[in-house]
């Protein structure tokens, strides 16, 4: 699957400072210790309706990830799957009497459009389920072989994960037995499932049924569950151990944490991933915004309004990624605004010294990402130079770019 059309990323002179971030697992903020190559593998979409601002914003995130590991020399082996076969994308295709395929191109082809309109540096691997269903069918084989998966005596022999097979499960989450079991049946899991050993366990390999799209395989016949495509894909493109695991904070249970049994059950080795990271949810109204409450605002929708898309993408940093959030009609103002005044203080000839400015502007994005306090240094900047002006011709220019590398924002 090919991703979106690159993104140039200026190199920015001066000092870079060293990416820290909170992990999931370890309930901290953590250094990020990458080597010459800095290994990210972020969850995609399960391409059923458009690119919203909650998958924005989780993207955005990452991107800035990968801008501050760039920023610090390092190549950068991102990759990111699509989710193009599951439950939600066929139930969505019936309702709509769609062709489920065409259905899932259409809306990847969108998210890809979306993406680079928010000027995302894209994956170097962009793979979809369907493609790697092989490598999956292998790896079910070998959870089977091992032990460390079952098939239910049913009329249907769907094939389940032992979700203790690890011997580490939790680790990723910390959550209780309760809260696992809570969130496993709200989030795509099947705890009722007649003949599973326990309810936690995970659907490995679905058996075909009647009107629903399955491939053969030396499995049976029938189609991958969710969780462990992301850990074959991770695995065979950046190996055990990679820097980052990403993706928004309701994929912490039960996708994640799945995610790394299924790796480390396949593999015998310890972590999948050094740093769990999870954006927080963008709601609107209340409510987290997502497809099932039908309370989505998409990007796609916004540019077709003529939103310009660096207003879009200084809105959705103007709040910390882990954080909870609203949409507003005002923070989309308030981002276009913003970036108005940037590109008036950044058209002027000459203005105050740029030096220390990006020297705060790294030191606020290589603290977990502090995007408030980081847009607040341009702000103040920026003010000066309209208010005050300044002499240092090379300013406009330095602060231009530095914007553009790390906040990815285009003036």
């Amino acid at each position: 699957m090919q991703p979106w059309s690159s993104v140039p990323v200026p190199q920015v002179p001066g000092t870079p400072s060293p990416l820290r971030l909170f992990d999931t697992a370890a309930g901290e903020i953590r250094p990020t210790e990458p080597g010459p190559v800095a290994r990210m593998y972020v969850c995609g979409i399960t391409p059923y309706d458009a690119t919203h601002l909650g998958h924005a914003a989780t993207y955005l995130a990452f991107d800035l990830v990968h801008r501050v590991w760039l920023d610090n020399g390092h190549q950068v082996h991102y990759v990111q799957n699509v989710t193009d076969i599951d439950d939600p994308l066929l139930e969505r295709a019936e309702r709509d009497s769609e062709d489920w395929i065409v259905l899932a191109m259409r809306e990847t082809a969108l998210f890809r459009e979306d993406m680079e309109a928010l000027r995302v540096v894209p994956p170097a691997d962009f793979v979809g389920a369907v493609e790697s269903i092989p490598e999956i069918v292998e790896a079910v084989g070998k959870l089977l072989a091992s032990g460390a998966a079952y098939r239910v005596d049913d009329e249907y022999p769907d094939i389940y994960f032992r979700h203790q097979a690890s011997g580490r499960f939790g680790y990723e989450s910390n959550y209780d037995d309760a809260t696992m079991l809570a969130f496993f049946g709200e989030r795509g899991g099947d705890p009722d499932r007649s003949g599973k050993e326990h309810p936690l366990d995970a659907l490995l390999w679905r058996a075909a049924r009647d009107g629903e799209p399955s491939w053969e395989s030396e499995l049976g016949a029938g189609r991958p569950g969710w969780h462990l495509e992301c850990s074959v894909i991770a695995l065979n493109r950046l190996g055990l151990g990679f820097d980052v695991q990403g993706g928004g904070s309701d994929l912490i249970f039960p996708h994640h944490e799945f995610s790394a049994a299924h790796a480390e059950s396949l593999t015998g080795e310890f972590p999948f991933a050094k740093h769990y990271v999870h954006a927080g949810m963008v709601g609107l109204d209340g409510e987290k915004m997502s497809k099932s409450k039908g309370n989505l605002v998409f990007v796609s929708r916004l540019r077709g309004d003529r939103v310009d898309p660096m207003a879009i993408r200084l809105a959705l940093l103007d709040g910390h990624y882990r954080a909870d959030r609203e949409w507003t009609a005002d923070a989309l103002t308030g981002g276009a605004a913003r970036l108005a005044r940037w590109r008036e203080a950044v058209a002027l000839e000459s203005a105050p010294e740029a030096e220390k400015t990006l020297a705060r502007l790294r030191e606020r994005l290589s603290d977990d990402l502090d995007t408030q306090q980081a847009l607040s240094v341009i702000d103040a900047w920026a003010d000066e130079a309209l208010t005050a002006g300044g002499s240092d011709s090379g300013a406009p220019r330095l602060i231009r770019t530095a914007v553009d590398a790390l906040l990815g924002v285009e003036l």
